[in-house]
């Protein structure tokens, strides 16, 4: 299929889950299971869930029995994760009043590249550790800095010339300390914080160019003003001008990236 084809063929919430959760998400998330230290009772319920990579990589490592709940704001994103995974119990529901029923609780919760998102943070903490049992654990991951991140600054830069600074909200909570912070407020114990990197790898990085400016210009004032037409062509403009920063990053053929996220995990 090519790039005009997925873009007329299908959804936003169908292209990120084509074009970015295998490559971008999913090495990410194996590598927040892998912190959080699956144990084979273990029940997740997965926050911020989108389309469920998370989760769909605990009923990989964990198999069928396990109960695995995902929770998200958007009904789209709900929608492709049960079409991808039906085993794993979707829920549509808030950070700040997950919907868990009466004495539900999970011994995990994970949240993945949402955190940042939420306007009330410290509400959203305070929820998780709620619908944790006595022990249980949570493993949160943000993206670092964009000042740590050189490939999306880099992206970001040739963006802001068509619509002025941009305050990138996926990389707006990096910081090692007010995270732990942040999960030391809400009463966690014995709370870690880490990094972990992984070069992402792109077989178009044109395509992540156009999908990073279609993100960002939504960021702006200036293009919250705009029509979708109008922020369609502007991004094809920005991935074109991205064409000398696409090919310093590619290898082999592949747009590599490299990306840093925050983890942190802390015991209720």
């Amino acid at each position: 299929m090519s790039e005009a084809q997925l873009f007329v063929a299908t959804t936003f919430t169908e292209i990120y889950e084509r074009v970015l959760v295998g490559p971008l998400f999913r090495p990410f998330a194996e590598q927040l299971i892998a912190h959080a230290g699956l144990r084979g009772d273990d029940s997740i319920i997965d926050i911020a869930c989108g389309t469920g990579i998370v989760a769909r990589v605990a009923r990989e490592r964990l198999g069928p029995e396990a109960r695995i709940v995902g929770v998200d704001l958007a009904p789209a994103m709900l929608a492709v994760a049960g079409t991808v995974d039906p085993t794993i119990d979707w829920r549509q529901g808030n950070a700040v009043s997950l919907p868990v029923r009466g004495g539900e609780r999970f011994t995990l919760a994970t949240c993945h590249q949402g955190l940042q998102f939420m306007p009330d943070k410290p509400a959203a903490v305070r929820e998780m550790r709620r619908v944790l049992a006595p022990g249980g654990r949570v493993a949160i991951a943000t993206w670092a800095s964009l000042e740590d991140l050189a490939g999306m600054r880099e992206l970001n830069v040739v963006a802001e010339r068509h619509v002025g600074p941009i305050v990138d909200s996926r990389h707006s909570f990096g910081g090692r300390d007010a995270l732990k912070r942040l999960l030391d407020d809400a009463g966690f114990t014995r709370v870690k914080v880490t990094t972990a990197s992984h070069d992402v790898q792109f077989a178009d990085g044109a395509l992540f160019a156009r999908l990073n400016a279609m993100a960002v210009i939504g960021m702006t004032e200036k293009g919250k003003a705009m029509g979708e037409a109008e922020r369609t062509e502007l991004a094809n403009r920005i991935a074109a001008e991205s064409g000398d920063t696409i090919a310093r990053a590619t290898k082999d053929g592949m747009f590599v990236l490299p990306l840093t996220t925050t983890i942190a995990i802390a015991e209720a």
